[in-house]
């Protein structure tokens, strides 16, 4: 049905604008770009391709947020592409999380 991703500066406690983030999927020949975007000023990518079943990532240019983090990569599969799927990312200079959000 749906992808979509949400960055929040978990030391500034607002969303991180401006985060560049790839959508990725996994093939035979590795991995292959499926869609790119920025984070809008809610720290989020709404317009992210319908996910297929697969393995998929989402790889975060972090660099403007972190020096010790200057990308995070999260995988996830897609089982179901009729659910939504939310990956959301709380980004702080030192620690990184994510969870499947609804």
């Amino acid at each position: 049905m749906s992808l979509t991703t949400h960055v929040l500066d978990a030391a500034r406690g607002r969303p991180a604008r401006g985060v560049p983030v790839r959508l990725e999927r996994r093939g035979g020949d590795g991995w292959s770009r499926v869609a790119e975007g920025r984070t809008d000023d809610d720290g989020r990518v709404r317009d992210l391709p319908p996910p297929e079943e697969g393995i998929y990532r989402l790889v975060f240019d972090t660099a403007g947020y972190s020096d010790f983090y200057p990308e995070v990569a999260v995988a996830f599969t897609v089982t179901d592409p009729g659910e939504h799927y939310h990956v959301p990312l709380l980004l702080s200079p030192y620690a990184y999380s994510t969870y499947r959000g609804s």
